[in-house]
């Protein structure tokens, strides 16, 4: 059904009291240093009606650009977000940068507004940015605290809108000599430490070496797909992508979008990299480049017993609370801890003693990769908290100082522990959210790079050293009008940092050639790009993939098509190749296939569109793709309906006619609070839903004397709109059509609403909504 918007604001009568105002006390926009920039308040009024629902602000215009603010007040926290309001009628391809500061206003005392700041590349993949926690809902709404007042809460929001030219991901290599990597949907963490490792030839040399078949696939191979990355990295003119890679180290595509620690993802490197280097020239190279060694001691303090053990490490965790730079840290790694009382050293026969532990290293590895440890939990607050204290760390880095003090006597003393700053990995923003970044020294030289996802640019060393040892003091922004400004805390740091060794920097950083690559990845991957124009992506997606991934994997629309089948075909090929194709795979004969295209809808949901005719079918691949879109790259999306008899068994499909639709269904059960997909149907518009009940509530598994209400998925971005469908209209009525979607339900009577937390499947797809908001931006504001 195509549908006009209808916004959030418009539910309330323009007559009627307001439960919800946006006041822009100021609005104004002026170019300081050429960005333009902006400050918008939005005054929300009986603030505590709303708890649990999402409120959307008045939009207001900064360079341009329409932007509203979205909170969503729920759980234990407000979430706060900064949306590009017009995302849907944009041109394609549509890209802003905007730094940004959103705060809850304190009415009593404006120094203790709650202010964050964070910067995001705002486009159609994630159109809004913001912070999941941003503040605890008791907080908020406590008495005398100063946020809401007579039940009123002041939201600011300062935006600041940068030139296009100036962070433009556009062909980075023509400036700096290096291009990015894509952003997969919070990739951000393993971008910045794919560049870092990149970065280190040897690395790059011996991952090249690595044994890998002419028929692997990179998504079922991590060596495989880190050789592709890195020699597209190496030979790319645009930035490239991790899609095989994430799939390779068997993560859903789901999954891309939770941030994994970089300790965690650099262990996972390093652990499978280990595993398959095992049994080939490269064998050792892991532990070569990474691991070192420590010692534990332990001396009892009332009898004679003493005792020590060796660990390996890959990388090293410092503590950065009470500790003002790296050398403070190794300190506080290796001074003496008491274990006294019930938190003794068990000694064997002495059974629970007081005892001495300390650690000393034995020998560190020619890389040196040390996480600071910005978060830690708050026992007082009971939540995980970001540590933004200044903690500086040295260009040089020597750990034989004061006469070798962190070294093991047994260590060996002739190997010199001098190291030099290659790369500087940065978190931006708090613990609710943020963004992964790398500053990079290639080849050691004075110049430093910023790796931002797609974005690469030249930076100052100061910027990649000292304007990342963080700190809680105030900055200031100049704003607009009257040369107002605004102050807020930065929260952008490092929070990894990789040295090499002096004496070390020949063998790691040298020269890598084509002959170090395995001549069929060079085959391979050279004729990838050079041919990828003459192929077309097929995905094609049936029932089995509705039941699969519906309620489990999404909940809106019908299918992800990332998980469906796929497989490339030249586009000069006829079609009868994909129905041959289709036919070897989904075991349906060619007879018995019946494929739909699907089509992007003005409300943005995709959907089964119309079955292709003869003539289409009679086509060249080419054709037909280029019939749906002229965008080179894009894929040929088809649905197939089979149409089985009772033993399950393909047969041919029967004859359609123009007064026929096809109508997907899923049922909701409230209890459960559980969605399904249950299945399709063929109607005729003229006929109405009384006429199929009989049929729903089969595939329900419901009694024949069960009453059902049915509801229409509308659409789900940017708010879900799901509307209740009149039994007695017919379907033309109704305006169904070719797609449409569906919902229905046992009718739960107003007794029964208090015993269930989403009575109806609008309220369940509402809250689905907004927890995938809440969960994409805890895992996407961290991106």
């Amino acid at each position: 059904m195509t549908s006009s918007r209808v916004d959030y604001e418009m539910l309330v009568s323009e007559g009627s009291p307001q439960p919800m105002e946006a006041v822009a006390d100021t609005i104004y926009a002026q170019a300081v240093d050429d960005h333009p920039s902006a400050r918008f308040t939005w005054t929300i009024k009986n603030f505590s009606t709303f708890l649990g629902e999402k409120m959307s602000s008045d939009p207001f215009v900064v360079r341009g650009c329409t932007w509203r603010v979205v909170v969503f007040p729920n759980g234990e926290h407000l979430s706060l977000y900064l949306d590009a309001a017009d995302s849907m009628t944009l041109p394609y391809g549509w890209s802003i940068y905007a730094q940004f500061s959103l705060a809850v206003v304190n009415q009593m005392n404006s120094s203790f507004t709650v202010r964050k700041h964070t910067q995001h590349q705002f486009n159609t993949r994630c159109s809004d940015w913001g912070f999941t926690s941003f503040m605890q809902l008791k907080e908020l709404c406590e008495e005398g605290r100063g946020y809401l007042m007579n039940d009123t809460c002041v939201i600011e929001v300062d935006v600041t809108v940068r030139r296009t030219s100036e962070f433009s991901s556009h062909n980075p290599k023509r400036k700096t000599g290096y291009v990015g990597l894509k952003n997969e949907g919070a990739s951000c963490c393993m971008n910045s430490l794919i560049q870092s490792l990149y970065h280190l030839p040897y690395l790059r040399k011996a991952v090249y070496q690595i044994p890998t078949a002419e028929n692997d696939r990179p998504s079922g191979s991590v060596p495989l797909a880190l050789q592709s990355v890195f020699y597209k990295l190496q030979h790319s003119e645009t930035s490239v992508a991790t899609k095989e890679l994430i799939k390779s180290l068997g993560w859903e595509k789901n999954e891309s979008f939770i941030q994994h620690e970089v300790q965690e993802l650099s262990m996972v490197f390093c652990e499978k990299l280990d595993d398959k280097m095992k049994g080939t020239i490269v064998e050792g190279t892991i532990l070569h480049l990474f691991e070192g060694h420590y010692v534990n001691f332990v001396e009892c303090i009332d009898v004679d017993y003493r005792s020590s053990s060796m660990r390996s490490f890959y990388n090293l965790q410092l503590d950065v609370k009470g500790c003002r730079d790296v050398y403070a840290s190794f300190d506080k790694y290796v001074e003496v801890e008491r274990l006294e009382g019930v938190n003794g050293y068990y000694a064997e026969t002495h059974g629970l003693q007081d005892a001495k532990k300390r650690i000393r290293f034995l020998d560190f590895p020619p890389v040196l990769q040390l996480q600071l440890k910005r978060f830690d939990y708050d026992f007082m607050r009971d939540t995980t908290v970001k540590i933004n204290d200044r903690y500086e760390f040295p260009l040089q880095l020597d750990l034989d100082r004061e006469d070798g003090k962190y070294l093991s006597p047994v260590a060996n003393r002739n190997i010199r522990n001098l190291y030099t700053l290659y790369s500087v990995l940065v978190h931006s923003d708090g613990v609710d959210g943020g963004h992964y970044y790398a500053y990079v020294r290639p080849a050691l030289s004075d110049q430093w790079f910023k790796f931002d996802d797609e974005r690469v640019i030249q930076e100052h060393q100061n910027v990649a050293l000292d304007e990342q040892y963080g700190g809680d003091e105030l900055r200031q922004i100049k704003l607009g009008l009257n040369n107002s400004s605004f102050n807020y805390i930065k929260q952008s740091n490092a929070y990894m940092l990789v040295y090499i060794r002096e004496s070390e920097k020949g063998n790691i950083i040298c020269n890598v050639e084509e002959k170090d690559i395995a001549e069929h990845l060079r085959i391979t991957l050279k004729k990838e790009p050079k041919e990828a124009h003459l192929y077309t992506i097929i995905k094609v997606s049936c029932e089995e993939d509705l039941h699969k991934q519906i309620g489990k994997h999404i909940y809106f629309d019908l299918v992800d098509h990332g998980k469906v089948c796929c497989f490339r075909i030249r586009k000069q090929d006829s079609f009868a190749l994909i129905q041959e194709t289709v036919a070897k795979i989904f075991k349906v004969a060619v007879h018995c296939q019946r494929l739909w295209m699907w089509a992007k809808r003005k409300n943005h949901t995709y959907r089964p569109h119309r079955q292709l005719t003869p003539q289409e079918k009679a086509q060249h691949v080419g054709y037909l793709r280029n019939y749906i879109t002229k965008d080179d790259n894009a894929e040929l999306h088809l649905f197939l309906e089979v149409e089985d008899k009772e033993d399950l068994q393909p047969i041919s499909p029967c004859e359609r006619t123009k007064d026929e639709i096809m109508l997907f269904f899923k049922h909701y059960d409230p209890l459960k609070e559980e969605l399904r997909y249950v299945g399709k149907l063929f109607v005729k518009r003229t006929g109405k839903p009384v006429d199929i009940l009989s049929k729903l509530k089969k595939l329900a598994g419901y009694g024949q004397g069960e009453e059902i209400e049915l509801f229409e998925e509308l659409q789900f971005e940017p708010n879900v709109k799901c509307v209740h469908i009149d039994k007695r209209l017919s379907f033309e009525g109704s305006k169904l059509e070719d797609g449409d979607i569906i919902c229905f339900q046992k009718v739960v009577h107003i007794k029964n609403t208090n015993t269930m937390r989403y009575p109806d499947v609008v309220s369940f797809l509402e809250y689905v909504h907004n927890r995938q908001m809440i969960e994409s931006q805890n895992k996407s504001t961290i991106n």
